[in-house]
């Protein structure tokens, strides 16, 4: 609608400075504290009512409109530890030591879907839309923690239909799935004593730590082949000549379906206790957070795929082009080559020594899982779910990265953003105009889903900051 792209043109300024103040000032999951207050301003001052969350003092739901269908809109506002990053400069250079950064643009994210909300909120106070648009800030979605609590509280039971994005380097609706996952701590307790003196006093916690590790490496070879478990070791004790008392290990636990996780987790679960049981420690286990798997709904992807083609992929200028280029000078040997060969077997006809992608690639990938998770999965579970991802970096740039972080605070970054913002307004005016597509994306859904049964059913309290 002309009147949407209109709005979305004439406060581009205000989402630019919106996206920009995120980057300039990143939050940690759960830390996201003037990130979510300046979200929630922007969207009270247009009329949103606000629904906090009492569990995640960070996320909120804003809702405009009345009625059905009920369309959301998610958006994402953390950031990532250790990526703090001088803005246009190629090179890595800290604004703060171990400081944070934006180096999965959810600076961005959580921008353009404010934006199409306001857009759409501006098309229905003039009369040409009826129904309700919620923007669902959701914070730690790289800690996999928001949308997963939000959906065990039931804030997505009533929603018709749920649309998000994320930046990345290709113009492409998210047709593929993530994996579904499980973190979980295990701490191990002993009983100290000299090392040397009278180690046989002794019951050590980081023998058991270590004996896990090395049951665990034993189960990956009875996982199914797209199965990952991965761990860090939080708590080794604190000197060599202290038998340790205390030890932690940390993992993950991911795999292609939800029943996968769960099955590999109970398997672990064993192990565990057979690492107590032959270092004579007691344990303990603590799982911090799940997801599933992600569901794209064809529907609803068509959807986003028909209203990207409409507008057009975004045209970059010479001096985007330029910081494109001096950043993939930076990749490692053969990242660009390979990501060029993969846009290719997507369908798109890309030059050798291509830097920004200026093109909607072809729909390809539902049925097949990629690696990674997010907790989109399980709103997917819950309501018909589909995502596209704008270019907002260059092609080949590695995901959590400080050529990500120097990419999503530039024009080029800034650019995509507001591409993203107009596809989401867009695409999400259609469904409120259209209720058939509503109802099919719902029947689709139907045919296919199971009853969601949330990973974190038996966990009281999200993880705190």
């Amino acid at each position: 609608m002309d009147s949407i792209r209109a709005y979305l043109q004439e406060h581009q300024g205000i989402f630019t400075d919106l996206g920009d103040r995120l980057w300039a000032k990143p939050e940690l999951g759960l830390q996201e504290h003037e990130s979510s207050r300046a979200f929630m301003d922007l969207l009270a001052n247009a009329g949103f009512s606000l629904q906090r969350v009492e569990s995640l003092p960070t996320a909120f739901v804003a809702s405009y409109g009345e009625g059905r269908p009920v369309i959301a809109l998610l958006g994402e506002y953390d950031a990532l530890p250790g990526l703090s990053q001088a803005p246009g400069v190629a090179e890595p250079s800290p604004i703060v030591d171990g400081g944070p950064g934006h180096g999965c643009g959810h600076n961005l994210l959580g921008t353009a879907a404010v934006a199409a909300a306001m857009a759409l909120a501006d098309a229905m106070r003039g009369g040409s839309l009826r129904g309700t648009v919620r923007f669902y800030g959701c914070p730690a979605e790289e800690t996999l923690v928001g949308k997963v609590f939000m959906a065990k509280a039931g804030l997505f039971d009533d929603v018709d239909c749920a649309l998000t994005w994320h930046p990345g380097t290709a113009n492409a609706v998210w047709a593929s799935s993530s994996q579904a996952m499980n973190s979980l701590r295990v701490q191990f307790t002993g009983r100290s004593a000299h090392a040397a003196a009278n180690p046989e006093d002794g019951r050590s916690a980081l023998d058991a730590v270590e004996l896990m590790d090395v049951g665990a490496n034993f189960l990956r070879e009875h996982v199914p082949a797209d199965a990952r478990i991965h761990y860090v070791i939080t708590d080794g004790g604190d000197a060599p000549n202290v038998v340790p008392a205390h030890a932690e290990v940390w993992y993950y636990v991911r795999a292609a379906r939800r029943g996968d996780v769960e099955a590999i987790h109970l398997r672990l679960l064993d192990v565990a206790r057979g690492a107590a049981l032959m270092a004579g420690v007691s344990h303990r286990v603590e799982l911090v957070t799940g997801c599933y798997d992600t569901w794209a709904n064809r529907t609803l992807g068509d959807v986003l795929q028909q209203q990207m083609e409409t507008l057009g992929a975004p045209r970059y200028s010479s001096g985007e082009h330029d910081l494109a280029r001096r950043l993939q000078a930076t990749f490692p040997e053969g990242t660009l080559q390979r990501a060029v060969r993969h846009m290719r077997r997507r369908g798109l006809d890309l030059p050798d020594a291509c830097d920004l992608v200026e093109a909607v690639a072809p729909v390809s990938g539902y049925g097949e899982t990629e690696p990674g998770s997010t907790d989109v999965g399980d709103v997917s579970h819950i309501v018909p779910t589909a995502q596209f991802t704008a270019v907002t970096a260059p092609l080949g740039t590695p995901g959590h990265s400080w050529q990500n972080v120097v990419a999503v605070g530039s024009d080029l970054g800034r650019r995509g953003m507001l591409y993203a913002s107009e596809v989401l307004a867009l695409a999400t005016a259609r469904l409120l105009a259209e209720p058939g597509l509503v109802a099919k994306a719902q029947e689709e859904f139907r045919r296919e889903a199971e009853p969601y049964l949330s990973p974190v059913r038996d966990v009281a309290q999200p993880p705190q900051g």
